[in-house]
């Protein structure tokens, strides 16, 4: 069968030259029309979304409980801590942060900052290399001392020690003879900017001696209620231990370790477990003199002590007592004592008695917590002298026992200069692959029967394809050196942080640092230390195992940590992640733009403390912090000081042990 196509007839339309042109003019124009009313209402959008101050807000999912699936790749953008959430290290040194740095860990860098016509000899031993101290403490009997506060004394042959870590490059000279404190408003234009706001304040009005507060009478000021005064002490109590560097510890030379404005030497990353800047040897015991570099550097500063809401006291309560725990045991009083007297007589301190002063102790606090006046025994007084009770003291461990003394976290080996280097290390921990189950670095403790480090060492080493053990107890062991350590907790789920010479230790942060989960055994190893810091919430970045249990040999570390369901590791290490610029200290010569750093947060503590006290006074109440003393681990952690709590067996006097 045959088909004929028939031929379609249509209309043509006329398509001449001309008539194209005129359309496609029409269309650009159209086009151009809609491009214009789109860019118009971009600017309208952003227009109404500007904060008033310097930029745009953009609205991004930022909610931190929406974690990822463990079956999905964790996002590679930064994710901000949210800024809503928010006590000893060892006696001696904890083995895993000792630090001996070798010259490839270290940077070729200007590893001091040396002042101005002021020569000093370099740091270094006959060869131009490291050697070990082998120093032992004289008197045996004392509970706290262990081995293990040997450090190596590294010799860098260009490298000159920062005996003035505490200042900066082109230092005025000093006030009054007192600590050099010209450059503490270097690159921020403060003395200028403190001088227009005091025009802008009225005059103190005190009462009965109780300084009633300062009216502002402009409401846009950025620091009302924020101004620190940082007092100018005597150079003996902090600059000239700086000078005398290598007599501030029985085991090794300190200049090292305190040059960098007290972070120590750079750390290379020439085996990655680093990121590129940021990263330094810093010693546990560093904090006096990196916090006050960042208290020069805050952005409420004033030089009129009338407007400030708290004043600091820089004194270096640490490095002044470990000169004199070992030898020369009758001066460990000296110098406390007689800033005591010198801080009572200031005119600042009559305001509030020295309730609104505050200070940070970089040791524990059993340190300063010596009872009797038998100079043999452990530590000084410092703390339980009358001027230093009522002033707000800070350490890397508190006690539990007292309310007037803070835990803040150990320094780490971390000092970023801006936010992006946090984000990258957060999203570096993020993607990181850890092969074991869970690690311990550390060394037993023979001289404490009831410490548990030997069982759990034991576990550790029953399960060697699951458990990384770094054993700390010879000297020269692979874990003194900062890179090992983390490399370690990089690879692990888990950390184990028992006590040792007491409640704390510095390496439940740097483990934290590497996105480990710590797994703590005493409440007063993290929960009743550092509640500024940590969220009161402990079980959202760490498992809790209480000591009896592992002393009684009763459970298995491996078998509670399998237990535990994928999806809780996942959000318990993105907490984890999410902490770090909390537990972290920024470097002194900058700051961080939108994070908040253990500084940070100790401060704005600090002043709401003061800000309590000061109301209570004004009010003639009884202070608010009227509770029972050796309760103040409760009072602090729930509020309250007289319900019975699961943890009230820890705390208990007449049974402590570690």
């Amino acid at each position: 069968m045959r088909f004929s196509r028939k031929p379609m007839t249509f209309k043509r339309m006329s398509c001449s030259r001309s008539t194209i042109s005129k359309y496609r003019n029409h269309l650009w124009f159209f086009l151009f029309a809609c491009f214009l009313s789109w860019m118009l209402w971009i600017y309208l959008h952003y227009l109404v979304k500007l904060d008033g101050k310097n930029g745009i807000i953009f609205s991004v999912n930022n909610d931190p409980n929406d974690i990822d699936s463990d079956e999905r790749r964790m996002s590679i953008l930064p994710v901000p801590a949210n800024p809503n959430e928010s006590m000893n290290g060892e006696t001696q040194m904890e083995e895993t942060d000792q630090i001996s740095v070798s010259e490839k860990d270290v940077k070729p860098d200007n590893l001091a900052v040396v002042k101005e016509n002021e020569q000093e000899p370099a740091v270094t031993d006959n060869e131009g290399t490291s050697t070990e101290q082998k120093v032992q403490p004289n008197d045996s009997a004392t509970a706290m001392a262990t081995e293990n506060e040997q450090e190596s004394v590294v010799g860098i042959p260009e490298g000159k020690p920062n005996n003035g870590a505490m200042t900066m490059e082109n230092q005025k000279k000093p006030v009054g003879g007192g600590v050099e404190e010209g450059n503490r408003i270097q690159g921020m234009q403060l003395q200028n900017k403190s001088m227009t706001r005091d025009k802008k304040k009225t005059p103190v009005v005190e009462e009965n001696g109780v300084e009633q507060g300062i009216e502002d009478e402009s409401d846009s000021d950025p620091c009302s209620g924020r101004y620190v005064y940082i007092h100018n002490l005597p150079r003996r109590f902090n600059e000239d231990m700086l000078k005398n560097c290598q007599s501030l510890s029985a085991w090794t030379d300190m200049c090292l370790y305190l040059s960098n404005m007290g972070l120590g030497p750079r750390l290379s990353n020439s085996e990655r477990a680093f990121s590129n800047t940021g990263w330094y040897g810093t010693n546990q015991f560093s904090l006096e003199v990196i916090f006050h570099n960042r208290m020069k550097q805050y952005d409420c500063l004033t030089n009129n002590s009338t407007m400030a809401s708290a004043i600091f006291v820089p004194f270096y309560a640490g490095l002044d007592v470990a000169r004199y725990l070992w030898y020369d045991k009758e001066l460990k009083d000296t110098a406390s004592t007689d800033l005591s007297k010198w801080l009572s007589q200031q005119p600042e301190w009559k305001k509030m008695w020295g309730r609104n002063h505050f200070a940070v102790a970089g040791r524990i606090s059993w340190d300063f917590r010596r009872q009797t006046m038998i100079l043999s025994q452990w530590g000084n007084g410092l703390m339980y002298l009358p001027a230093f009770k009522n002033m707000t003291m800070l350490t890397i461990e508190s006690s539990p026992w007292h309310r007037n003394d803070f835990g803040v976290p150990y320094p780490t080996y971390f000092h970023p200069s801006n936010d992006k280097e946090v984000y990258q290390w957060q999203n570096k921990m993020r993607s990181q692959r850890r092969r074991y189950l869970f690690s311990f670095a550390g060394a037993p403790r023979p001289n404490l029967p009831d410490s548990i480090r030997n069982q759990i060492i034991d576990q550790c080493s029953a399960t060697r394809r699951k458990c990384k053990l770094l054993e700390c107890g010879l000297v020269g062991s692979n874990c003194h050196r900062p890179v090992n350590v983390m490399k370690m907790f990089q690879s692990s789920v888990f950390c184990l942080q028992p006590p040792g010479d007491s409640y704390t230790r510095r390496s439940a942060f740097d483990s934290m640092l590497a996105g480990c989960i710590p797994v703590f055994f005493h409440p007063g190893s993290a929960y009743a230390q550092y509640s500024w810091h940590l969220p009161k919430n402990y079980k959202k970045y760490s498992v809790f195992i209480p000591g009896n249990s592992i002393r009684n040999r009763n459970v298995s570390i491996e078998k509670i940590l399998n237990r535990i369901p994928r999806h809780e590791v996942v959000a318990m290490r993105e907490e984890v992640i999410r902490l770090i610029p909390k537990v972290i200290y920024a470097n002194p010569k900058s700051r961080l733009e939108t994070l908040e750093d253990a500084f940070d947060i100790a401060v704005k503590s600090v002043l709401e403390r003061v800000e309590t006290v000061r109301r209570d006074m004004k009010e003639g109440r009884s202070s608010s912090f009227a509770f029972d003393e050796e309760m103040s681990w409760k009072y602090y952690l729930l509020g309250t000081d007289s319900e019975k709590h699961e943890w009230d067996p820890f705390f208990d006097k007449k049974h402590t042990n570690f």
